[in-house]
């Protein structure tokens, strides 16, 4: 008989239920009050979602940033510290006549700017971290630092007179 182990991440339930309540009054009381939703929506900042996996030699972080291009996506590192930054914006074209009165009827799509920061249990190499980013997943693996062992030193105590 095998059993598997579920990992739970309460805060993973938590903001899905703070989203859902933030859609919510958003569409229910913002929507007259300040005008056009979509308006409201891209002055958020936005979580991406992660996966952070170590082993003895590094962590591997991949961040879902799905419809991003490249050159929009920021990764800084400091001491035990990577904030990951993207942006993105609707997208500008040219209308025709008929297209000039045009509104939208749904859009789920989310513009603005995504930000997240990941600190790191051990201490980092960030010189030697190297970044993928393939299908909307931002793939960062970062070395951790070899920590010396140390032993023990018992300190002799002096008497001054």
């Amino acid at each position: 008989m095998t059993h598997e182990l579920i990992v739970r991440e309460p805060e993973l339930y938590f903001d899905s239920i703070h989203q859902e309540l933030d859609n919510f009054l958003r569409d229910t009381f913002f929507t007259h009050a300040f005008g056009h939703p979509l308006n409201i929506i891209k002055n958020v900042t936005l979580r991406p979602a992660i996966e952070v996996i170590q082993n003895k030699d590094n962590y591997k972080v991949k961040v879902q940033l799905p419809g991003i291009k490249k050159d929009n996506i920021e990764v800084e590192m400091d001491n035990d510290f990577m904030t990951i930054s993207a942006e993105t914006h609707e997208e500008k074209e040219e209308k025709q006549e008929d297209e000039h009165n045009a509104r939208y009827h749904t859009s789920e799509f989310r513009y603005g700017k995504y930000q997240r920061t990941i600190s790191f249990d051990q201490p980092i190499k960030a010189e030697d971290a190297t970044a993928d980013y393939k299908d909307g997943i931002l793939t960062v693996t970062v070395p951790k630092q070899k920590i010396e062992a140390t032993k023990p030193k018992k300190l002799t105590i002096n008497a001054k007179e």
